[in-house]
């Protein structure tokens, strides 16, 4: 049976946002959409500061000596360098173009963490020159490490250790390894500072990383003992992002099949985000500190405050929590097979889930374009201006309030952290969506175009 566009089907609002929904409603939107001629991202550099301070605090509440590090890849925008540079806010790079960025917009080099497999010898060069700590990720990169110190100066390093959970991943050293390096440090300590330890873990459960957290600690104090300073630990990224309400996270699930996308595409539950996370951000972070490891019986903040170890944090996408949105125009409308599908000026490149063989679950917001009276419902999927039959920015046949026209524009929420640019490209030859950074300071708002290179 055919189903009609204005069937309803399963929806996934985004947490209300009344500020940005101010904004949006505002027109600043539309006349951007005619000046720029095609898809666009909006920044809201102040969410970042705040959510940078709100882990800051959770340290703080704690008593616990830390910092924290945004992890740059989850968007490559100036706009959050520019903040970390204006508050100490850290850094976390994997490539020399990132680092370069991070110096160049005022990111001390002590502020700043390398990570990544098998760096390049020009951005372990420029780490080691700008005094940046530099995770190491296995023995022939530790050996280039000292090397290059001996040749220029002094460099300072974590040993990334191998998740135990996680024997499969290609990242960090195994406990052999460790050994080994660890009497490489010893024996190069005109060279090198070993100042600690670090992992990455997927996921995003707390009782692990503080587990894991736990044995660091333990790891410090046995460097410490062979004359290493080993004062600090980094446990990474991992701290989850509350995108909507639990009831309507539980409900779409429950609801959503087969049925509800395009051209029978059908997607693994598993495989999406968890769009609702009970523990998100900055509470994930105290959730994490009040967790007692294994087999132990004070919390890792009392045992990090004991052992005197500063705690060092890679978020990325809990600092961009509801810092930028992105928004499309719809260029044309039809229906086929019971349901509507929308063309939009831009393409699943700029919206990166897909990537992940998944889905950007939020709804998007529509914005009519002028005034005109409402009509039902309508549900449709989106695609985007390309010639591929998999360029769909929203394979689901998401429930508009009213049927979108040409002009009208589509406004994905919340999509500053990975969605942006992990798979951006200009195929076709189009632009790729210049950053719009707004400012909102003295309940004025005025936009710029964000300084990264690429924009």
């Amino acid at each position: 049976m055919a189903v009609s566009p204005r069937t309803p089907g399963p929806r996934l609002p985004a947490h209300p946002d009344p500020e940005l929904d101010r904004i949006l409603r505002g027109g600043l939107p539309h006349e951007l959409a005619y000046a720029f001629g095609g898809p666009f991202h909006l920044l809201l550099p102040d969410r970042f500061e705040a959510n940078a301070a709100a882990f800051r605090a959770a340290l703080a509440e704690a008593g616990v000596d830390g910092l924290v590090h945004y992890a740059k890849k989850a968007n490559k925008a100036a706009a959050w360098i520019e903040r970390c540079a204006a508050t100490g806010t850290g850094v976390d790079v994997a490539a020399a173009g990132e680092l370069r960025e991070a110096l160049g917009h005022g990111v001390r080099g002590e502020h700043i963490v390398v990570t990544g497999p098998a760096k390049a010898d020009d951005l372990l060069r420029v780490a080691v020159l700008q005094g940046c700590l530099i995770a190491v990720d296995a023995l022939d990169e530790l050996d280039r490490v000292i090397a290059l110190a001996r040749a220029t100066r002094p460099a300072r390093l974590l040993l990334r250790r191998l998740p135990p959970a996680q024997p499969r991943s290609r990242f960090g050293l195994d406990d052999a390894e460790l050994g080994t390096a660890l009497a490489r440090c010893e024996e190069a300590r005109d060279a090198v500072r070993m100042e600690g330890f670090s992992f990455h873990l997927s996921g995003y459960a707390v009782q692990p990383r503080a587990e894991l957290a736990g044995d660091l600690v333990d790891l410090c104090l046995k460097a410490r003992a062979a004359g290493l300073p080993a004062d600090r630990i980094s446990i990474g990224g991992g701290f989850a992002v509350d995108y909507a309400a639990a009831g309507d996270w539980e409900r779409f699930l429950r609801e959503q099949g087969p049925g509800d996308y395009h051209a029978g595409k059908s997607f693994t539950t598993s495989d999406f985000y968890p769009y609702h996370s009970p523990v998100a951000g900055a509470d994930a972070l105290r959730a994490v500190l009040a967790t007692r490891p294994r087999g132990g019986t004070t919390t890792l903040a009392a045992r990090l405050k004991d052992a005197g170890i500063t705690l060092l944090l890679e978020p990325g996408r809990a600092l961009l929590d509801r810092a930028g949105c992105t928004v499309f125009t719809v260029r044309g409308v039809k229906e086929r097979d019971g349901y509507g599908i929308l063309t939009v000026d831009g393409t699943s490149l700029s919206l990166s889930e897909q990537w992940f063989n998944s889905e950007y679950l939020p709804d998007p917001v529509l914005l009519t374009a002028g005034d005109r009276p409402a009509g039902p419902p309508f549900r449709a999927c989106v695609g985007g201006a390309t010639c591929l039959e998999s360029d769909l920015l929203t394979w689901r046949k998401v429930v508009h309030p009213t049927r979108p026209h040409p002009g009208d524009l589509l406004v994905y929420p919340n999509t500053a952290g990975y969605q942006m640019d992990s798979n951006e490209s200009p195929f076709h030859d189009l632009p790729l969506p210049p950053k719009v950074v707004l400012d909102t300071a003295g309940g004025r708002t005025r936009w710029r175009l964000d300084r990264h290179p690429a924009t």
